[in-house]
């Protein structure tokens, strides 16, 4: 038989680690009672803010798990607690709730704060790995984040005890965005920038509207249809100049008692189509079937209404293989208010 391979010490090391947090994350799923559920409803129907407080690596555990509530509909900030006792508590109202991280319960700094918060009607939430704690007496509410072990070998730097802080302060957050109803457009509205502001765009901040829509009637002869495909539009700000921009497409629109409708579309792929068909004698003569708009336009156009995510209208445009999409009202398909461009999503960064 052949001798097993030797194990590497140093993945043995982090595997070790590795598997010490997962449990400690898996116990919390684990333990998880009605005290959660209280803990949630207690932030959920809170009327004031939500401000977390903790020291050291506990605190750095608080300013995540504040950011988090903040980008997911919780008005949430961090409180230093050395900085709460000497004045910074001024922040605190009596319709606000205080989230208080210390593992073992008994931070200093973080207990002197407690008589005050309470004589100021503050509500408390504890998460602590003690639940008879002095932290623990004072919380309305205690969440029990023990841990059995640190995966640290001396047992002495928080490091499954602040993962387990960690993945509780998510399974919080992602609770409140639930019952909040907090949808990818709310989402969009806090985070503007970067590449995920791009995906949450709408398409209404990115389409082309008025005389940018190009069109046209369905008894606009050949020749203008191309004309009107191969004029200029303005830009959307900061995308390209609008010399650049000759579109390639056309909207082909009807006027009815019920206003403008768009009923057809000319894309450069039609026009060649068209041609093609000419020049290899499928029409019996030349241009006879080709003469108008409506001759050549594909029916039926794919539409999106300007409510929806950029990253919808880069979906819709993949699955169907265009590079266009005309844009309807909210709620209104029938009423086009604009046009929106591949080129427009990807300068966006919504790719």
């Amino acid at each position: 038989m052949k001798p097993k391979p030797k194990k590497d010490p140093t993945i043995e090391a982090a595997r070790r680690v590795l598997k010490i947090e997962a449990e400690a994350v898996s116990n919390l799923r684990k333990n998880l009672d009605l005290r959660f559920k209280k803990a949630v409803d207690l932030l959920l129907f809170a009327k004031g803010k939500v401000v977390l407080t903790g020291m050291g690596k506990s605190g750095i555990i608080c300013q995540k798990i504040a950011s988090t509530l903040a980008s997911t509909g919780t008005s949430a900030f961090f409180l230093h607690p050395a900085e709460g006792v000497h004045g910074d508590m001024g922040v605190l109202t009596k319709n606000d709730v205080l989230i208080a991280l210390s593992n073992s319960g008994e931070t200093e700094e973080l207990i002197k704060m407690l008589p005050a918060v309470k004589r100021l009607g503050v509500k408390v939430l504890a998460m602590t790995g003690r639940r008879n704690s002095t932290l623990s007496r004072y919380a309305d509410v205690t969440i029990d984040i023990g841990v059995k072990k640190e995966a640290c070998p001396l047992g002495l730097a928080p490091t499954a005890s602040t993962t387990a802080a960690l993945a509780m302060g998510d399974a919080m957050a992602v609770v409140l965005l639930k019952r909040r109803g907090f949808r990818k457009e709310d989402f969009a509205l806090l985070h503007p920038a970067g590449h995920l502001g791009g995906k949450l765009l709408t398409v209404k901040e990115l389409m082309h509207t008025g005389r940018d829509i190009p069109r046209v009637a369905p008894s606009t002869k050949i020749k203008d249809v191309i004309r009107q495909m191969s004029a200029p539009r303005s830009p959307v700000a900061g995308v390209e100049p609008a010399a650049k921009r000759r579109v390639g497409i056309t909207g082909v629109f009807v006027r009815g008692r019920k206003g403008v409708k768009l009923v057809g579309v000319i894309t450069d792929g039609d026009l060649r189509r068209a041609l093609l068909k000419v020049y290899t004698g499928v029409y019996t003569r030349r241009f006879a079937r080709m003469e108008k708009a409506k001759d050549i336009m594909t029916k039926d156009p794919k539409v999106i209404s300007e409510d929806a995510l950029a990253e919808a209208a880069l979906k819709k445009m993949e699955d169907h293989s265009i590079d266009t999409l005309f844009v309807h009202r909210k709620g209104r398909r029938a009423d086009i208010a604009g046009i929106v461009y591949l080129k427009d999503l990807i300068k966006a960064g919504v790719i």
